[in-house]
């Protein structure tokens, strides 16, 4: 791959930054990246294993001269951020973001950049349940998608620029209108990881399944719904209160469809649930047939 920038800010460095910076470091995306975390500690930790050609001890230090800024901050922050960097940024540059909400983002970044700027929010669909600076590695984005978000108006060429920078860190690329995306992640992530806290907090709560029986014997799913529930709290507590609509349109949804399963159940309706089951278990295959999981027993993990 040939370089896409000549200098990239990354402001946050958590796993997506740190990532992005060994995924871009393999394949010489780009000539220099700068990075900044608000925390000295995570600057420090950053400084200590070489993540960044140049660590800053400032956002508007980080900023200065780059032609593709990146926010890998949670997304209650991006608002404070933009604003913070905006006087800042070099004019032509392309402003970009890694949050996995988007209509919000777009509201709380866009009122602060200045004309001339390109703004393409972007997410990449990619991620463990990991996070900090140590946790990144350069082949997170293979055949994973990344969905880009770019505003009303913005250059094409702006567009497929960060296009090129995705595709030559490994990920496939789709480009989507803000509120569908809320939509379809309310659907593929944010409902599910709701769910999925639910459950280990109803392991919590009851006492009469103790603490090292749930722990035991987890392989027999719950252990699935625990890697969910490890992601970073204060992320997602942002996702949540910042796709609103589209997270409680989903719930509703999954509320009626337990009723159902739950009548099917009391009623002893075998039919209801084996179609339902059947129809769940070819939306299974087609994520694996589209290369996005494997299909090995135990999903493909080592057994401990």
């Amino acid at each position: 791959m040939s370089e896409v920038y000549g200098r990239v800010a990354l402001i946050g460095l958590g796993l997506i930054a740190s990532s992005m910076f060994w995924a871009m470091k393999r394949a010489g995306l780009a000539g220099e990246v700068t990075g900044y975390a608000r925390s000295a500690e995570t600057r420090e930790t950053a400084r200590r294993i070489g993540l960044c050609d140049r660590i800053c001890d400032s956002a508007i230090e980080a900023v200065k001269d780059a032609d593709l800024v990146v926010l890998c901050v949670p997304v209650g922050a991006m608002g404070p951020v933009a604003a913070e960097i905006a006087p800042h940024l070099k004019a032509g540059a392309t402003i970009s973001d890694v949050g996995s909400v988007k209509r919000h983002v777009i509201d709380a970044v866009a009122p602060h950049l200045p004309e001339g700027l390109h703004f393409v929010p972007a997410h990449p669909l990619a991620g463990t349940e990991h996070s900090g600076p140590e946790s990144g590695f350069a082949e997170l984005y293979d055949n994973r998608w990344c969905i880009l978000v770019p505003v009303e108006g913005t250059d094409p060429a702006a567009t497929a620029k960060l296009r090129a920078l995705w595709e030559g860190m490994g990920a496939n690329v789709d480009e989507m209108d803000a509120d569908h995306h809320d939509l379809v992640l309310a659907v593929t992530s944010h409902a599910p990881h709701l769910i999925a806290y639910t459950m280990v907090g109803v392991a919590d709560d009851l006492r009469r399944v103790t603490d090292s029986e749930v722990i035991k014997y987890s392989a027999a799913g719950f252990r699935d719904f625990t890697r969910i529930a490890a992601s970073d709290p204060t992320m997602w507590r942002d996702v949540f209160l910042t796709n609103k609509e589209a997270t409680l349109e989903i719930l509703g949804r999954f509320t009626e469809e337990l009723f159902a399963l739950q009548r099917a159940i009391r009623t002893g309706d075998g039919e209801h649930l084996h179609d339902y089951f059947t129809r769940t278990r070819a939306i299974r295959r087609g994520i694996i047939e589209a290369g996005q999981d494997t299909a090995e027993p135990n999903f493909g993990r080592e057994s401990t």
